[in-house]
C-alpha cells in the first residue's frame, strides 16, 4: 500500500486542479452519480471537539475512499493542531487498500476551502469586494487564501473579527505571509454591516450573525455548522435570505447552518439549491443586486474521493 505523508501530499496539490476536481465532483453528486452513505459522528463535548467519518465512490471509478477528519478546538490552547485525519483509499475492483494518505486533516481543510470559495464566487455580487472573515482559526485562513486566488481579478479589502486579540494579531501576520493585508474589525456587527462578503468559519453553538446587521446585496458562505448543535447564523437572517444554495440539502437539512431555520419552518430545503445543481447549469446564480444570499456548506464525501485523487494523480494506485 502506498503511504503519501502531509509533506509530500502538499507538493503534489494544484490549486486550480483541485478547484477543477471538486466542481465535477458536486456536479456527479447532484446528478445521482455518487453513492455517499450518511456521514459518521463522533462527539466529544468534554474535550470540545468531534470526530466525523465520510466515505463514497463515483459511479464507474476504480477507487473509493474513507476520510477520518477531528476538529478538537482546544488543542489551540497547548499549540496542537485543531483539526486532523487521514484518507484511506480503496479499490472498488478488489476492496484492497491501495494508499494511505496521511494528510493530518490537510486535504480536508483544503477542499473545505477552496469550496467555500467556489461558492462565494458563484453567489456573491460581480462587484463585491469588502470581505468579512469570522474567526481566526484554519479555515479562517485557507476560506480567504482560496477566496482571494478564485477571485484574484478583484482588489479585495479584508477584515476580521475573532474574539482574541493575540489569535486576530497572529491571523493578520500569518496572512501577510502570503501578501494579504488584513484590517481587524471594531467589532463584529461592524464587520457584517460593511462587508459585500461575509466568510464564518467557527464552531459556534449559538447564533453569532444578527440579521438586521445584513445589509442588502450581501452573500454569507457559512462553513462552521457541520456537526449537530453547531449554529453561526441567526434564524431570522437565514429565512430572510433570498437565495440559499448548500452543498447537500439532506445533508445541511440535518446538521447544516440552515437545520434549525428548517425545524422551526423558516426554511423550505426543497428551494434551497445544490452547489453541484447550479454548476450542472452552467455554474450562474440569478440574483438582483439587493439579494441576500447564503450558502451552507457541510462537506461531502465526493469532495473527499475528488481531493485524494489530485494527490495520486502522478501516481499509479492498482488493486
Amino acid at each position: 500500500m502506498l503511504i503519501l505523508r502531509r509533506e509530500e501530499i502538499q507538493k503534489r496539490i494544484d490549486w486550480d486542479h483541485a478547484i477543477d476536481a471538486l466542481k465535477e465532483g458536486f456536479k456527479a453528486a447532484s446528478a445521482g452519480k455518487v453513492s455517499m452513505p450518511p456521514v459518521g459522528y463522533l462527539g466529544f463535548p468534554e474535550a470540545d471537539g468531534d470526530c466525523h467519518i465520510k466515505y463514497g465512490h463515483m459511479e464507474g471509478d476504480p477507487l473509493f475512499v474513507i476520510k477520518v477528519s477531528t476538529g478538537f478546538y482546544r488543542n489551540v490552547e497547548t499549540a496542537l493542531p485543531s483539526s486532523n485525519g487521514l484518507s484511506i483509499v480503496f479499490s472498488a475492483k478488489t476492496g484492497e487498500p491501495v494508499a494511505l494518505l496521511q494528510d493530518e486533516g490537510w486535504l480536508t481543510d483544503l477542499r473545505t476551502g477552496l469550496a467555500g470559495a467556489i461558492a462565494t464566487q458563484i453567489m456573491c455580487r460581480k462587484d463585491a469586494f469588502r470581505v468579512g472573515i469570522v474567526g481566526t482559526g484554519t479555515q479562517g485562513r485557507l476560506q480567504l487564501r482560496a477566496l482571494r486566488h478564485i477571485l484574484k481579478d478583484r482588489n479585495l479589502e479584508i477584515q476580521v473579527w475573532g474574539r482574541s486579540p493575540e489569535k486576530i494579531a497572529a491571523y493578520r501576520a500569518d496572512m501577510a505571509t502570503f501578501g494579504i493585508d488584513v484590517c481587524e474589525a471594531a467589532s463584529l456587527e461592524q464587520l457584517c454591516r460593511t462587508s459585500d462578503i461575509i466568510i464564518t468559519t467557527t464552531p459556534s453553538k449559538a447564533p453569532l450573525l444578527q440579521a438586521a446587521w445584513i445589509k442588502p446585496g450581501t452573500h454569507i458562505t457559512a462553513v462552521g455548522a457541520d456537526a449537530p448543535g453547531k449554529q453561526e447564523l441567526a434564524v431570522q437572517l437565514v429565512g430572510r435570505a433570498n437565495a440559499i444554495m448548500v452543498d447537500s440539502r439532506p445533508q445541511c437539512t440535518d446538521h447544516g447552518e440552515i437545520a434549525t431555520a428548517v425545524a422551526m419552518k423558516a426554511v423550505d430545503p426543497a428551494e434551497c439549491l445544490e452547489i453541484g445543481e447550479v454548476l450542472n447549469a452552467g455554474g450562474l446564480l440569478s440574483r438582483q443586486e439587493s439579494d441576500i444570499t447564503i450558502a451552507d456548506l457541510t462537506g461531502l464525501a465526493v469532495q473527499d474521493i475528488a481531493i485524494a485523487k489530485v494527490a495520486l494523480a502522478t501516481v499509479t494506485v492498482t488493486g
